[in-house]
């Protein structure tokens, strides 16, 4: 423990002029530090706004083309892919989910044909393609674990087959990074990452993620019997262990801010890439605060983002990255 007192030690030296601050800044937040989560719907040249997400929009493949080639330009490493499913679509298996031919294939491959060299992550769960909303299959109406697996491994298996370069399985399934890691040396792809969201909470901050795929009104009951406790942290290290040894390259805490105390424990535990996924309950909440006066909004924005880096995430996902890559890139 370093020690001092007053006068001979005084702290306030060290903040005293900006580039004093700058100079002992001891963590920072850089554009390779984010992930762009975009929201994917059917259709050509069309955009809507998701209302409980100020400036996030749903998008249609065309767009989302453009997106990757902005996010390109400002230098984000990755985006990440979620649908909105029609409804005609859904069912009680997720069947378009395993589709080789739906709107998130479809996409990846028209992103990499015109924006080769972005990274793109997908999403692998159920939800998005259910009519209940759930992130695997129902039998004698509980979530039943080892019948969802080989749905996951086969979501995961086209989305690979369609240029995906990390899989990233969000469903909380006991075993489901090892049946995918499986697939894929199975299958040669030797290379794929698996980015793992090895602890993902039930959380109340879901809510306006689940109104931009359109979920929020399909669900029924809650998904405590997979996702974790928020009062658990023990729990997250276990989880975390069991999909490093079944082959993750690189996992993802969700939420953030509520559960920085979780990145600090993995991070330094583990040693292995960490991402905090800053969800759409915390982007919401910063932005209703900054629309009441109540804070600055890109003060609060960048902050809550240093946090992660601080806690010891590797990096972000984050719907706020177009607008931080652009501050970033002009300081």
């Amino acid at each position: 423990m370093i020690k001092g007192s007053f006068p001979s030690s005084r702290p306030r030296r060290n903040r005293q002029n900006s580039w004093t601050r700058d100079m002992m800044r001891e963590n920072s937040l850089v554009v390779n530090d984010l992930i762009w989560p975009l929201f994917i719907q059917e259709g050509s040249n069309t955009a809507t706004d998701v209302s409980s997400m100020p400036g996030v929009k749903r998008i249609t493949t065309d767009i989302a083309v453009e997106y990757a080639a902005n996010a390109k330009e400002l230098g984000i490493p990755a985006i990440a892919l979620f649908p909105k499913t029609p409804e005609k679509l859904k069912s009680d298996d997720g069947y378009e989910g395993v589709n080789p031919e739906n709107l998130i294939c479809s996409t990846v491959r028209a992103i990499k044909e015109q924006v080769p060299d972005i990274g793109i992550i997908c999403d692998v769960a159920l939800d998005p393609y259910t009519t209940h909303g759930q992130d695997g299959l129902i039998r004698n109406g509980y979530v039943d674990n080892d019948l969802t697996l080989e749905a996951l491994v086969n979501q995961a298996h086209i989305q690979v087959k369609a240029g995906c370069d990390i899989i990233a399985p969000s469903d909380m399934m006991d075993g489901r990074v090892g049946a995918i890691r499986s697939m894929l040396e199975e299958k040669k792809q030797h290379n794929i990452q698996i980015m793992s969201y090895a602890a993902k909470y039930a959380s109340a901050f879901y809510g306006p993620f689940r109104d931009a795929v359109g979920s929020s009104s399909s669900l029924k009951g809650g998904k405590e019997t997979y996702q974790m406790d928020p009062a658990n942290t023990n729990e997250a290290l276990r989880e975390v262990a069991m999909d490093i040894n079944e082959g993750a390259d690189s996992i993802i805490i969700k939420p953030g801010m509520p559960y920085l105390d979780i990145i600090e424990r993995v991070s330094r535990e583990f040693n292995i890439p960490t991402f905090a996924y800053q969800v759409s309950g915390e982007y919401a909440m910063i932005h209703a605060a900054a629309a009441n006066g109540w804070l600055d909004l890109e003060k609060a924005m960048m902050e809550s983002l240093l946090s992660f880096k601080r806690a010891g995430a590797t990096g972000v996902w984050t719907y706020f990255a177009p607008v931080v890559a652009k501050i970033l890139n002009d300081t």
